[in-house]
């Protein structure tokens, strides 16, 4: 079979479905194309939920700009469709005087990005707000939040679909080639067809670089590189009500805690290099964890951590090189008119999501 629709979406996860989402409101006819059996199977499930507020992210980047954004439009419209959250408020933390001057420069940050309600805190108020905590300083972010990150991933397709959109699962794309009229994709499945897309948004997360090479004529494909990151959950009871973050770490933002809607802590991600995808949890990883946890939460009890489940970031840099913005490309990067390739798009992805999906919109208009 061959068919030419108007747009087709590769990758049915947050960011896909949200393009999807905005691309159909737009009036464009959406074909989601999703390769597993289920939407949001992949980089979209495995994470902390959290809604970030763009305080990490250099000024200027596609990073800070997104998650900015993305947090305000979250705001709008979790409450609106009622996807289950709570904005618990996040402290990052400083336990030594080399850590007060990251909060510093954190802050700084905070602000030049537009960040709304980020402030400097003492430590004695943080312990305050937070018993069992011990920390010299903090940061106070009161528009970081959770999520129920499914929930919100049905709502976009719901949306889409009341536009018009359709999803096809088990529809993985085998190969590409670039042309004037648009991308011609052949499509695998029981029913494998090829699919000229006049427009053709990439949002395949950890198979997004192997979907650009494998479309004949698009040029510039980034790196790629595995970074896992493994969760334990906290045995007991449950030490804060905020999420606690420690000051970040190469690659990643620390040894941190989290909750998820039904109350349950956890502790991670770490940073981890990979060469293939895994997701088993090495129990002996937890080891790290303690000494990591017990500089801000000094009452963690021996062996209350236990292997929970692992995430993979879709890392554009390797773990020797300067962390790398989203890259969301179009015509001037790949070369193919009306086409959108998103790489690298790891956290803050989640927060991000509507924002990413604003900007593609816009680039297809």
């Amino acid at each position: 079979m061959s068919e030419t629709v108007d747009c087709v979406v590769i990758g049915a996860g947050v960011v896909g479905l949200a393009a999807a989402r905005a691309l159909a409101q737009a009036g464009q006819e959406v074909l989601i194309l999703e390769a597993a059996d289920a939407i949001g199977t992949g980089v979209s499930s495995r994470n902390s939920e959290v809604i970030h507020a763009g305080m990490y992210y250099a000024a200027g980047s596609l990073k800070a700009e997104l998650c900015v954004r993305g947090n305000q439009l979250l705001r709008d419209y979790l409450p609106s469709h009622g996807v289950p959250h709570h904005f618990t408020g996040k402290l990052i933390v400083a336990t030594s005087e080399e850590e007060e001057a990251q909060l510093d420069a954190i802050l700084s940050k905070g602000e030049m990005n537009g960040v709304d309600g980020l402030v400097r805190i003492t430590g004695e108020q943080a312990m305050a707000m937070e018993p069992e905590l011990r920390c010299r300083a903090a940061l106070l972010s009161p528009n970081t939040g959770i999520m129920d990150t499914h929930g919100y991933m049905l709502s976009l397709l719901g949306e889409a679909e009341k536009h018009g959109a359709m999803l096809a699962l088990n529809s993985p794309v085998l190969s590409g080639e670039t042309g004037p009229d648009g991308v011609t994709l052949q499509v695998g499945g029981a029913e494998p067809m090829s699919i000229t897309a006049k427009r053709l948004v990439i949002s395949a997360g950890l198979g997004a670089q192997t979907l650009g090479h494998a479309i004949q004529g698009l040029k510039a494909v980034p790196p790629f590189h595995l970074c896992k990151g493994n969760y334990f959950l906290l045995s007991g009871r449950q030490p804060f009500k905020r999420l606690v973050y420690p000051t970040p770490v190469a690659a990643g933002l620390g040894v941190h805690y989290t909750l998820d809607l039904a109350g349950q802590g956890r502790f991670g991600p770490d940073v981890e290099w990979i060469e293939a995808e895994d997701y088993v949890v090495n129990p002996a990883r937890g080891d790290v964890f303690y000494d990591a946890i017990r500089r801000y939460w000094p009452g963690l009890a021996d062996g209350a951590l236990r292997p929970g489940y692992a995430g993979i970031r879709p890392k554009i840099q390797g773990p020797k090189d300067a962390a790398v913005d989203f890259v969301i490309q179009g015509q001037d990067q790949h070369g193919q008119p009306g086409l959108v390739a998103l790489y690298g798009i790891e956290s803050p992805g989640l927060t991000s999501s509507l924002a990413i999906a604003e900007t593609v919109a816009e680039m297809l208009a």
